[in-house]
């Protein structure tokens, strides 16, 4: 075979296609870098989801200034961006947060990493500067209002010893509800307690289940006579055929957060609470009992160490006790 036929095979043509999209072209340009996001990056679909809607805002609004070249975006044009994110304002008359806005910028430069990376002449990256982070109260419970909440459901009803289970998995694990509502009953080892997820950034973990978490995750899987996969299934609603519809019986992220709502306000709570409250009762409750901060980041999954340093505010309680027993007072 001659190397002509080589470079016109068709999946050799295929490829020329694809490498053909690295251009300047914004709507082009965009195919290419969601694609590498979920190929290269290997980043869930939600994710990608989200830097699709971001870019593709931003390709609207570079659009309507008249530009049809990447290679055209520089710092002016840059400023003039982040103040239309800063006024715009939808059909409904919201705005948007400051974080929101930062996420646009962040796929921005993200998309301009790309770009450079693939020797494309675009605004460097670096010049994209990150707004400066929100600070946002962390919301977490210490161990006596998590087991005024933890008894909160009717365990008369197949529904309440259902919520009783998923709040002690969070507790115990400190899983994001993401994770949790994906879990699969073939993928707990109630014996060694434990069991594999794959969380943010498609990152692969062990977490592990307290002896009571286990316990009650045993009685609420034996109380299950269906054929569904799901650990954690809804009872409103349709029933249909597993061989059918599997996944539709699986309890959504959003009606764990509103029963976590729900019995936190039962509970009468200090604090407003949400699973990812419950996550942040997990690691303060870990460090304050000793746990060093790369054990921490490893349990909950944390690419970085940055993001764990948050929970090192529960430590300020810990050294000022330290001082009170150990400083002579004069």
């Amino acid at each position: 075979m001659s190397s002509d036929q080589v470079t016109t095979g068709p999946k050799n043509k295929q490829v020329l296609k694809s490498i053909a999209r690295l251009s300047t072209d914004p709507d082009q340009a965009l195919i290419s870098f969601l694609e590498s996001l979920e190929v290269e990056k290997n980043l869930s679909r939600l994710t990608v989801r989200n830097y699709s809607h971001y870019l593709r805002r931003f390709n609207a609004w570079f659009k309507e200034q008249g530009a049809t070249d990447l290679a055209q975006l520089d710092l002016d044009s840059l400023r003039a961006y982040r103040v239309f994110l800063a006024r715009y304002i939808d059909e409904q008359g919201r705005t948007l947060s400051k974080r929101t806005q930062s996420y646009h910028v962040i796929a921005l430069r993200s998309w301009f990493k790309y770009l450079i990376k693939n020797d494309l002449n675009v605004l460097h990256p670096e010049k994209i500067d990150l707004p400066k982070a929100e600070s946002i109260p962390m919301s977490f419970i210490d161990i006596e209002e998590m087991e005024r909440l933890l008894i909160q459901p009717d365990l008369s009803s197949e529904t309440g010893l259902r919520d009783r289970a998923i709040l002690e998995v969070l507790f115990s694990t400190g899983l994001r509800v993401s994770e949790l509502v994906k879990l699969n009953r073939d993928q707990i080892n109630l014996t060694r307690k434990e069991f594999g997820v794959i969380g943010k950034g498609r990152r692969p973990r062990v977490v592990f289940l307290s002896d009571r978490a286990a316990d009650w995750l045993e009685r609420w899987l034996a109380t299950r006579e269906d054929m569904w996969r799901a650990v954690f299934i809804r009872f409103s609603g349709k029933k249909v055929h597993p061989a059918f519809d599997d996944e539709s019986m699986r309890l959504t992220s959003r009606s764990v957060q509103r029963l976590v709502d729900k019995y936190a306000r039962q509970a009468r709570l200090t604090v407003k609470l949400s699973p990812h409250g419950i996550r942040h009762s997990f690691a303060t409750d870990l460090l304050i009992n000793g746990a060093n901060l790369r054990d921490v980041q490893e349990i909950l999954g944390h690419k970085n160490i940055a993001t764990t340093q948050i929970y090192t505010h529960v430590t300020k309680s810990q050294l000022k006790k330290v001082y009170d027993k150990r400083h002579s007072k004069l």
